[in-house]
């Protein structure tokens, strides 16, 4: 009963910026922890950002001070800001809830650096 769609990804160049949407929907009552993880090809799932309905926010080491987490509680949204992007950052971005104790995965969108 509960989805997350995933937007806002693209091609950028290196240094730009993208912001990602994660909107949650069905039964997602007691949203605690969300998350935003990618995966390129070739390479294992890693955590990019997590945040929590208190503000508590990690990150990351290799994108610490290039990426902002948020959320909208009122739509039920999450974003992930990303600024000075760089080729190595290419990847399918996923958004991950924790709801009632049981993690739910969005189905990505993509996000490539590139000149």
């Amino acid at each position: 009963q509960v989805q997350l769609v995933e937007s806002g990804g693209g091609l950028v160049q290196p240094g730009g910026s993208l912001r990602l949407s994660c909107a949650a929907s069905g039964s997602i009552a007691n949203i605690n922890v969300m998350g935003w993880y990618r995966q390129a090809p070739g390479k294992q799932r890693e955590l990019v950002a997590l945040t929590t309905n208190f503000g508590n926010t990690d990150y990351a080491n290799s994108m610490k001070g290039r990426v902002t987490i948020s959320r909208d509680i009122a739509k039920n949204t999450v974003y992930l800001q990303m600024n000075s992007l760089k080729p190595d950052d290419t990847a399918v971005y996923y958004c991950r809830a924790n709801i009632r104790g049981v993690f739910y995965w969005g189905q990505g969108t993509q996000v490539t650096v590139s000149s």
